[in-house]
């Protein structure tokens, strides 16, 4: 039996994820910058939702295109995706069906993204998604050196969750059908 702290995290997990690939559905990865490969520590925040901590995530060129690649072989309806990217900032603001709600998302990202970067995104939903009318994130991200000795691209060490392979996730049916109910 799950704890509620492992539920809580889980449906902040799915709804980051959900998020994340609502705005970064159709922008082509050639737009956004890319990452430094190895190990980066990241920060997530959602307003009003626990604090999950710092998450590590072991990156190579190709990791951080892959949720983008496989949210974009399911056609989102977007109305408006506008991405415009200057020097070390990136906006994003996007207008999109998401299981019978419009989300409108509104986002910054700035930083070096070969060192360390921080951004913000908000996003309304209308009518409000599974009882969400709205939600913002923050999120902050540093680079901490070469992936630690046995991980490999992908691997993501989440604080009282353990660990999980985001390449391998990916493939997997149940994340796939999300990623499908996200039109």
């Amino acid at each position: 039996m799950k704890s509620i702290n492992q539920t809580i995290n889980q449906t902040i997990i799915l709804t980051i994820m959900s998020l994340t690939a609502i705005a970064s559905s159709t922008i082509s990865a050639a737009e956004l910058p890319k990452r430094k490969p190895g190990l980066w520590e990241i920060n997530m925040q959602m307003e009003d939702a626990p604090s999950m901590g710092a998450m590590q995530q072991c990156i190579d060129k190709n990791t951080d295109n892959l949720m983008q690649q496989q949210a974009g072989e399911e056609k989102p309806e977007c109305s408006v995706m506008d991405v415009k990217a200057a020097g070390n900032r990136v906006t994003i603001h996007s207008v999109c069906k998401v299981e019978g709600s419009t989300a409108t998302t509104d986002g910054v990202f700035e930083g070096s993204f070969e060192t360390n970067y921080k951004g913000t995104m908000k996003t309304r939903f209308n009518p409000p998604l599974q009882g969400m009318a709205e939600s913002n994130m923050t999120q902050q991200a540093r680079w901490l050196g070469p992936c630690k000795p046995g991980q490999k691209p992908g691997d993501v060490i989440m604080p009282n969750m353990g660990g999980f392979n985001v390449n391998e996730m990916m493939k997997d049916p149940k994340i796939q059908e999300m990623m499908k109910r996200q039109r």
